[in-house]
């Protein structure tokens, strides 16, 4: 059985988005930009939208009842490949051994031309 995952705010509403399936002991989050909570932007570059959009993640997965050390796999998407070792930097502070499978891309736009990262997951449920 499908469950909907909602935090609060919910700036997918509005798109007829989840912010997440859990569907048994799994858990899909829907991309996760580095928008603060009034869903614009933030301010200060790639490192400060990256580190939004993994508190913006950590938030999703939590609602699941997961976490960012049950994160089984990540997808990253990016503006400019340049980026690409800040991306590592981020993970590092993010994630820990064993590290999650990961697909990084880059692509020519998000859904918001401010954006720069955005970043899905599937992680593992914890029973208790």
């Amino acid at each position: 059985m499908r469950e909907r995952i909602v935090t609060q705010p919910d700036n997918y509403e509005p798109f007829l988005l989840s912010q997440g399936i859990k569907f048994g002991n799994l858990l899909f989050i829907s991309g996760q930009a580095g928008a603060g909570n009034d869903g614009v932007i933030v301010d200060g570059g790639f490192r400060r939208q990256g580190e939004q959009a993994f508190a913006n993640l950590k938030r999703a997965l939590e609602a699941g009842g997961s976490s960012l050390q049950d994160v089984i796999k990540v997808t990253i998407f990016v503006t400019d490949m340049s980026h690409f070792n800040e991306v590592v930097e981020l993970r590092r502070t993010f994630f820990s051994v064993p590290y999650p499978a990961d697909t990084i891309a880059e692509i020519k736009a998000l859904y918001d031309p401010a954006a720069m990262i955005e970043i899905e997951a599937i992680a593992a449920v914890r029973t208790a």
